[in-house]
């Protein structure tokens, strides 16, 4: 087993903050710097130094960081080998991902599981791209379904094995009585000018929205916020706007609304990747999830 308290200092390295980490890991911030202080002691060097109010790893830290992430990784490929060898799966396969992935996808990928590893059991968080990322760093879930956004980590990062899963194109939504709403497509800047319902700033379905717009060639003129699929469907109905929606994403009966596919080139989609922690793709539970995962998407395509 490695020491605990190498994977508290990748959190801390990872979130910037004790605060940050210790929120990641379920821990007490005091327990975050027990433990560090531990393996400083241990090590016979300083880990974390003194930053305006805040603290910074120490170059020693650092390279301990960089180094803990070759361990991990050969840590993660010893227990897909000894997982096996055992044929029966015991234990919990954790899933994590973004809403509609959450939904769409995910109670599908547990039944497949289950199937294959009757032994094992499938717990499915909800979460958003970037806190997908930190739960599987934390080792709070084993594998990610995420939009690629800019804020997620680079796909070169030792940590991480992402892989492409499948582009999901953006429709138009509108009122049912919208010009468009009869048409079989459209293109995204036939509506530069309508009031647009968006995703609150800083979340990752605004930016995509911002950038889907702005390929097209214009800068959406925001009139409403909304930040489930069911507010942004009533508020399309009430004639407030237009809006942007996934295919993958389900949206509520009884709206008075027409999802509008979009061409272009290329079409407005969004592009949905895999994580695992690196070294962990072969373990028997996440090779079966990730199987499942890609009959999926090749369904959907």
């Amino acid at each position: 087993m490695i020491d605990r308290r190498l994977q508290v200092l990748r959190v801390v390295a990872a979130r910037g903050t004790v605060t940050a980490a210790a929120e990641s890991l379920s821990y007490t911030p005091s327990a975050v710097s027990y433990q560090l202080r531990s393996l400083s002691r241990e090590l016979g060097m300083p880990l974390l130094e003194q930053h305006g109010r805040g603290v910074r790893l120490t170059p020693a830290a650092r390279l301990l960081v960089k180094r803990s992430d070759e361990l991990y990784e050969r840590w993660e490929q010893i227990r897909a080998e000894l997982a096996s060898a055992e044929p029966a799966q015991v234990g919990t396969l954790r899933l994590c991902g973004f809403s509609t992935a959450a939904s769409a996808l995910l109670p599908r990928v547990a039944e497949r599981v289950t199937a294959a590893h009757p032994l094992a059991s499938v717990r499915i968080i909800e979460a958003d791209p970037e806190e997908c990322f930190d739960l599987l760093l934390a080792d709070r879930a084993d594998l990610a379904v995420v939009v690629a956004t800019s804020a997620l980590p680079s796909v070169d990062d030792p940590r991480f094995d992402q892989r492409a899963l499948l582009d999901d194109p953006l429709d138009l939504l509108v009122p049912e009585d919208h010009p468009l709403a009869r048409r079989h497509s459209a293109l995204l800047s036939e509506a530069a000018t309508e009031p647009w319902i968006m995703d609150r700033p800083g979340r990752p379905y605004h930016h995509l929205v911002l950038a889907a717009c702005s390929a097209a060639g214009f800068t959406p003129r925001i009139a409403h916020e909304a930040v489930e699929w069911e507010t942004g469907a009533a508020l399309v109905d009430a004639g407030f706007g237009v809006s942007l929606v996934p295919q993958l994403a389900h949206l509520p009966s009884g709206y008075r609304i027409v999802r509008v596919p979009l061409r272009g080139e290329p079409a407005p989609a969004r592009r949905i990747l895999t994580g695992v922690r690196r070294g962990a793709r072969k373990q028997p539970s996440i090779a079966t999830a990730l199987t499942a995962l890609e009959e999926l998407a090749a369904e959907r395509r």
